[in-house]
């Protein structure tokens, strides 16, 4: 099981290089006073910012109840103060990390002297908080069979509705050194409790299972909420306080973690400590977990274009290469036909190479093509074919070895691929005239290969097809993906978001050739469509939408619809079409079939657009 915390005899340096760097900077001062107070309780060392006073120091003589005990991953045990003080800011638990599996029990009292730190899960580089603990520690217990602290409700009503402060100028953007307002801003709410005895009641799930047992549920039902019982992340401003992260401290071989989709409820009470962790920030590690009572979701299907609609569509498929399993294969092409209703055109993102993620040289993907199209027409759909351009060996980023690529598979019962001098790998795809209307000069063709912007990225894809006598132009993308950017809990705030520079290149690129498209022909139907990842409001939609050359189409939709993909907890848009000024009146469809559940094909949703050229 991935650990929610890993850690090594690096911590040390770690937290040596942050305090280096400002990052957990705390008093001296304060600390030294601290140190010589007597005795220390957990409030004085959790403080009232998020860096202990007594980040470095030892301690001796902690006293508290175990809450929680973790046998695996980050080993160690939760302690708390059952004597609180009257401030708000000050938590009352903590973890001790203890390398070694844990002898303590959950109500045990206990003594515990060690050295004072602040650990930073993911490193100093990924922006995270950091969580306060007592390491190397000496463990002496009391007594055994206490009741536990009660626990803290975490509801609609305790969380604040304002999500962080912004951050200090002065220290980088940090909120580090701020003091806690737990009354007024959800993160600080969240770190007021941390290591903390926590409770949630009946909540909604809004992040189903993952592979690593975690769900995400939210305490405000009515915060956001998307039509199918997510939560939409509509804006920067809108991250949606009332989401949290669920594990279990049992572990998974000792008790299954429950299966749960999006719109599912875990009923009655969860209850245990209040962890902070890199892969989603604060997370209720369950001791007691509730039960999940099944709602009634299922997998969207898409209405069948009618004779005269040209329904185009785009589905990442996730490293798609031969050495897959078939069922992977069967249930994608099922998912083609049933689901998207077959499209005359389908744009396909990470198509890998013949051996997948062997990393020998290949770039040809003719056998896993040959693979999917098989299993859709097995599944009871068109005999689809394929246009692609080979990328260069290890030139695009993605799983090393794998050489992803955008496909285009098309119904050449309703439409028809216009091939135009197929291009390679760096040869840049152009726009004349032929008989008075706008062309490419390659078709299959690459769209500004050469660009910087698209340096260990997958260059956009471009084609020509015909559809009823009308020439339609799809450009297929597959843009720089997020990895690198803070998550929204980040001690940065707002959080840095470096991936975005790239993509609005990209964004740009894009939109200049469309623009030289229309600028041949200001009537040509051009969609550009893939997987952008990034938001409908972003900068890079912007940018791609930019001069009106482009719509981004799920903006037709109403918001509570408007998602691709769930994140976190967050359903948010990655996925998009965007259509020309031409294509005037159309139907879009995010075909939710992925994202929502815990048995997934992919991790992204199909979407569709249907008009008539």
């Amino acid at each position: 099981m991935r650990s929610s915390h890993p850690r090594s005899a690096a911590v040390a340096a770690l937290v040596a290089t942050a305090l280096a760097t400002g990052l957990l900077a705390g008093s001296a001062d304060a600390a030294e006073g601290a140190v010589s107070a007597d005795p220390i309780r957990i409030h004085d060392i959790q403080g009232t910012t998020r860096i202990s006073p007594l980040n470095g120091k030892q301690v001796t003589d902690v006293e508290g109840i175990v809450t929680g005990v973790r046998t695996y991953g980050s080993r160690g045990f939760w302690i708390q103060d059952p004597n609180a003080d009257d401030n708000d800011a000050t938590s009352e638990g903590v973890f001790v990390f203890t390398n070694a599996v844990p002898t303590v029990a959950a109500g045990d009292a206990v003594k515990v002297s060690g050295t004072v730190g602040e650990y930073i899960p993911g490193g100093v580089n990924s922006g995270n908080q950091s969580v306060t603990q007592i390491s190397k520690p000496t463990v002496t217990v009391v007594s055994s069979g206490n009741a536990l602290p009660e626990a803290t409700a975490i509801n609609e009503y305790s969380v604040p509705a304002e999500y962080a402060p912004a951050g200090d100028p002065a220290a980088a953007g940090s909120i580090n050194g701020l003091t806690l307002e737990p009354l007024r801003y959800a993160l600080d709410h969240y770190e007021s409790l941390e290591g903390m005895n926590v409770k949630i009641g009946t909540s909604r799930v809004v992040g189903a299972t993952d592979p690593y047992s975690e769900l995400w549920v939210t305490v405000k039902g009515w915060e956001n909420t998307a039509k199918r019982g997510g939560t939409i992340y509509g804006s920067y401003e809108s991250q949606n306080t009332g989401r949290l992260q669920i594990q279990q401290l049992a572990p998974v071989a000792q008790q299954p973690f429950p299966v749960a989709n999006v719109g599912d409820r875990l009923t009655g009470t969860t209850e245990g400590p209040l962890d902070f962790n890199q892969f989603g920030g604060y997370t209720l590690v369950a001791r007691t977990l509730g039960t999940v009572k099944a709602g009634t979701l299922a997998p969207e299907k898409t209405k069948p274009q009618a004779e005269q609609e040209l329904a185009v569509a785009t589905y990442n498929v996730e490293n798609l290469d031969p050495t897959d399993p078939q069922e992977k294969f069967d249930a994608l092409a099922k998912a083609v036909v049933e689901n998207l209703a077959s499209p005359d055109v389908l744009a396909l993102e990470e198509i890998q190479d013949d051996n997948g993620a062997k990393n020998d040289g290949t770039v040809s993907a003719e056998q896993t093509l040959a693979k999917f199209t098989a299993a859709i027409s097995a599944a009871g759909g068109p005999a689809y074919q394929w246009r692609t351009v080979n990328p260069e060996d290890k030139k695009d980023g993605g799983e090393p070895g794998g050489n992803i690529r955008q496909v285009f598979l098309f119904n050449p019962a309703r439409v028809s691929f216009t091939e135009r001098a197929p291009g390679d790998a760096v040869t840049a795809t152009g726009v004349t005239k032929v008989n008075g209307k706008a062309a490419l000069t390659h078709s299959p063709g690459r769209v500004d290969p050469a660009n910087p912007a698209w340096a260990d990225s997958r260059k956009p894809l471009a084609g020509e097809f015909v559809f009823r006598g009308k020439t339609v132009f799809v450009i297929a993308n597959h843009f720089g993906s997020k990895g690198g950017d803070e998550g929204l809990t980040s001690h940065h705030q707002p959080p840095v978001r470096s991936s975005e520079t790239k993509r609005l290149l990209q964004a740009q690129a894009v939109n200049g050739f469309v623009k030289q498209l229309l600028a041949e022909d200001k009537n040509a139907n051009v969609l550009v469509l893939g997987d952008i990842n990034d938001f409908e409001f972003s900068a890079t939609t912007d940018a791609l939408a930019d001069g009106g050359a482009l719509y981004p189409a799920i903006k037709s939709l109403p918001k509570a619809e408007r998602y691709s993909y769930v994140y976190q907890g967050n359903a948010q848009v990655l996925d998009q079409i965007l259509t020309s000024p031409a294509i005037k009146k159309f139907t879009y469809d995010s075909v939710h079939i992925n994202a929502e559940f815990a048995a997934q094909n992919s991790d992204h949703d199909p979407q569709v657009l249907r008009f008539r050229p």
